[in-house]
């Protein structure tokens, strides 16, 4: 016997172990990892890696080859014969073959700043990339407490038709001695079969719920699935931390950093060339004859004038700098409203199921009056009936409640940035 129950217990744990469990914090950490979208955060950043080294290009020696021939109206002659000169006149057909060579030496530290640009505009993307995942946190609420609602609702209804068919085998009993009607009996069981057809309609409308958040979270889940119910520690006060601001504060960074790549392309740029050739001429416009040349030296540029360009450049920078803090100050505003409006849902869920236990308490002294009624013959099975649906339709509405009451305490901690999906 004692081996029995070892092995018993053995089998449960393995069942237990074998059924699947799913939390509202793993469904969080699932979404932003397995939704299509929580790729784009590596695309983002092969993509400036790409970028920035294009811009690092920049500071290599620019090569060129170049190569043409041309042929010319008029070349330049002598208004008169130098004595002792035998300099011959120039062909009117010329070539030429260079290799030019043009090293940036200081450019004021353009593509530097324009690399940094680079990073914090990745760095604006991700953050709207998270933006965008935690946004998803509403639509795993609203799944995962479908889900559990319907569960809830699945186990009184099983526990309705238990003590309905229990109703129905006492009441056979009656019938049989005469006690009470026939008619009462088919009565319990039309009812019966109507619980029946309330359990087919939650089953169906549970595996849809759960196909829901197995799309969302890119994770196959079996129909009976165990959802956990989560618990809501909380106080309720005003303060929040939403990824919406973070994604603010990068977009302001990025216009600094926008501002700081326009001042920087105003300064002057110096450059080092080296040009080496073949052609006739060559450097010597005299020598009528294919020579071999080269020369190399410094070059500066500078734009002393824009025409007030970087002026206009910066004053669009700053609108739009402001901008983004009327965006900031307006999700603020929204989300504290938001905050409040939750808080206010909260408490109202809380008064509601308050007064659901008080009126399951009475419906369950009516029902138990109701019962004894039935079995003595003073009512009938459809008076029952009223009482009896009366009180599993509180029930019900006891169970919607705390459901509603866990999903505004959850949407409550995702208005407030409060969600663990780590």
């Amino acid at each position: 016997m004692k081996n029995l129950g070892i092995i018993i217990l053995l089998l449960l744990s393995f069942s237990v172990k074998a059924q699947q469990i799913l939390t509202l914090e793993e469904c969080y950490f699932l979404v932003n990892k397995n939704y299509p979208l929580a790729r784009q955060t590596d695309l983002l950043k092969n993509k400036t890696d790409l970028e920035i080294s294009v811009l690092e290009k920049g500071k290599l020696p620019k090569v060129d080859l170049n190569a043409q021939a041309t042929y010319q109206s008029e070349v330049i002659e002598f208004p008169f014969q130098l004595p002792n000169s035998s300099v011959e006149p120039l062909n009117k057909d010329q070539y030429r073959a260079t290799l030019d060579v043009n090293q940036l030496i200081y450019n004021g530290g353009s593509i530097d700043a324009g690399s940094k640009l680079k990073m914090a505009e990745l760095e604006a993307q991700k953050q709207m990339v998270a933006v965008n995942l935690y946004q998803l946190k509403n639509r795993i609420n609203q799944s995962y407490f479908s889900v559990l609602l319907l569960q809830e609702q699945k186990n009184l209804l099983i526990l309705k038709q238990e003590q309905l068919q229990s109703q129905i085998d006492e009441i056979k009993i009656g019938v049989k001695y005469g006690a009470i009607l026939p008619a009462s009996e088919n009565v319990l069981k039309a009812e019966n079969l109507k619980v029946s057809q309330q359990l087919f309609q939650a089953n169906f409308d549970q595996k849809k719920a759960i196909n829901n958040l197995s799309a969302l979270i890119n994770k196959e889940l079996s129909q009976d699935v165990i959802l956990s119910k989560p618990e809501f520690p909380f106080l309720f006060t005003g303060n929040f931390s939403r990824p919406e601001l973070q994604y603010f504060d990068l977009q302001n960074k990025q216009i600094e950093f926008s501002k700081e790549v326009i001042s920087r392309s105003n300064l002057p740029k110096v450059y080092g060339f080296a040009q080496a050739g073949y052609g006739n001429p060559g450097l010597n416009m005299l020598d009528n004859s294919f020579r071999d040349f080269y020369m190399i030296g410094l070059k500066a540029n500078w734009n002393v004038f824009d025409w007030g360009k970087t002026k206009i450049q910066n004053e669009a920078l700053a609108v739009s700098q402001e901008i983004v803090n009327t965006e900031k100050e307006t999700f603020q505003l929204n989300t504290e409203m938001q905050i409040k409006d939750a808080g206010f849902e909260i408490s109202k869920m809380e008064a509601l199921i308050e007064a659901d236990n008080e009126i399951i308490i009475l419906r369950e002294k009516v029902l138990k009056s109701a019962t004894s009624q039935l079995k003595n013959g003073v009512i009938t099975s459809s008076e029952y009936l009223t009482e009896f649906n009366s009180l599993y339709e509180s029930l019900i509405g006891q169970k919607l409640h705390e459901i509603q009451l866990d999903l505004a305490q959850a949407n409550y901690n995702v208005i407030k940035g409060e969600t663990n999906s780590k």
